[in-house]
């Protein structure tokens, strides 16, 4: 026998001597941290990197710090893209700990969402309450000390500061959702919960353009093209109009042509030419009434606000043997009625009529929900709740897709809650390890690279 038998080497009894007094020091002298275990969405099979992970769960757990005289690593560095921040930090926790706290609900999840479950993994995270910061497991050491009494009692961790990339990380943990709110790529979202109906009146004269007929919608347009209407009699008021395209079977053409002004004072049907836009072939003519008054045009007085549709407008009636006039909203951008087109003048009309444009859609609705998925209506843009504040109306969001228009509705995917966009403020990147725009600002100071030798004269 090549050891000796009066030494037990490491009873049962001996290691469970150890492990309850590590256990014991380290809830004395050690820090509660927050361990966040890493879950895997979506991975490449190519190699096996991983395109996106969350962190939706939490787990107290103590540890000790053996850096105690402060954070290890480089430090803090000077690089070209900034000041970066290089702290490492090493921490010491229980392997029992671990297997019978943590290990278990580990376990429990998708294979696919979780590998290893039996110890730390790198790529987890650690909420560090001491520094308010979040750590990333970088290596973690499961023989040291080496197997003392024939066994291993502790892990240690070697974590370096995380660089937060966008990733979900949803712990329900105020503290740490504290951390996250103001860090990353943020956009500021001021909504409001009403829109303000648009306000419009119509102008009627004789002599007007009836109807536009698309002879031929033309073909092979890039851009929208113009439509001229040749010019009134003396004492008259020009006509003009606008092309709508429509793209079918990836050829765009004319959809049809709608008046914003039908004129006043033609007594014979104008000419219309169509021209420009990169396409061929279009033409069109179109009809007179010299008999009697129609709307000849729409003016808006007050394009209101918080329109996401296009509002129906609704024209008082023509008197008995004439015919109504009808009209089209149109919606800009911004979610106000920026023109309202005369699709039929109508006829008939002895008095001016009234214009009444529909009212924006009534939001407002609900709560967003931190974390939560919010889709604009018409952009398509998605971004994540970061934080929602009822009394201003504004919503801090990240992880966007696209961008958000103003005047559309967005809606979120767990709470339902719907909101106008009112105003989509300048995004903004809160990333303490990028200085890149203060670097760039200072170089212009000393260098100037529009000069043809910035470093000379000549």
């Amino acid at each position: 026998m090549a050891l000796n038998p009066f030494f037990l080497q490491g009873s049962y009894g001996e290691q469970r001597l150890v492990q309850e007094l590590i256990n014991e020091q380290l809830k004395i002298y050690g820090v509660e941290v927050t361990y966040i275990p890493r879950k895997f969405v979506r991975k490449q099979t190519i190699i096996e990197e991983i395109q996106s992970s969350t962190f939706d769960d939490n787990f107290l757990l103590e540890a000790y710090i053996n850096n105690f005289d402060g954070y290890s690593g480089a430090g803090d560095i000077m690089t070209k893209f900034g000041v970066s921040i290089r702290d490492e930090l090493s921490l010491t926790i229980s392997k029992e700990r671990f297997e019978d706290f943590i290990a278990p609900f580990l376990d429990a999840m998708d294979d696919d969402e979780i590998e290893v479950a039996t110890r730390p993994r790198e790529g987890d995270l650690i909420y560090f309450p001491l520094g308010q910061r979040i750590f990333e497991v970088k290596f973690v050491e499961h023989e040291q000390p080496f197997y003392q009494l024939g066994r291993n009692y502790v892990y240690e961790l070697k974590c370096e500061l995380f660089e937060y990339e966008d990733e979900v990380i949803d712990t329900t943990v105020d503290e740490i959702s504290d951390v996250l709110e103001q860090t990353g790529y943020i956009v500021d979202l001021t909504l409001f919960s009403g829109g303000t109906t648009a306000n419009a009146s119509a102008i009627i004269n004789t002599g007007y353009i009836r109807e536009i007929t698309l002879n031929n919608d033309g073909s092979g347009y890039t851009s929208t093209p113009t439509v001229a209407i040749s010019t009134a009699p003396s004492g008259g008021t020009n006509a003009t109009a606008v092309a709508i395209t429509t793209t079918r079977n990836r050829i765009t053409s004319i959809k049809e042509i709608l008046l914003t002004n039908a004129g006043i004072g033609y007594t014979i049907a104008p000419t219309i030419t169509i021209s420009g836009g990169g396409g061929t072939g279009a033409a069109a003519t179109c009809g007179i009434n010299t008999s009697s008054s129609g709307v000849i045009s729409i003016v808006v007085s007050g394009g209101g606000a918080g329109y996401s549709t296009v509002p129906n407008v609704a024209i008082t009636t023509a008197p008995s043997g004439g015919v109504n006039a009808i009209g089209r909203a149109v919606v800009s951008a911004a979610g106000t009625i920026s023109n309202v087109y005369v699709i039929n003048p109508g006829e008939g009309y002895t008095t001016t009529p009234t214009v009444i444009i529909g009212a924006a859609a009534t939001t407002g609705i609900g709560t967003f929900w931190r974390n939560e998925i919010v889709t604009g209506g018409r952009s398509g843009a998605t971004a994540r709740v970061k934080r929602w504040t009822k009394s201003t109306n504004t919503l801090q969001v990240g992880i966007t897709s696209g961008t958000f228009y103003p005047g559309e509705l967005i809606t979120g995917s767990k709470s339902g809650a719907e909101y106008e966009v009112n105003v989509s403020a300048a995004n903004t990147t809160v990333d303490k390890y990028s200085q890149n725009d203060e670097f760039e600002v200072q170089a212009d100071n000393i260098l100037d690279f529009t000069e043809s030798n910035p470093f000379g004269n000549y």
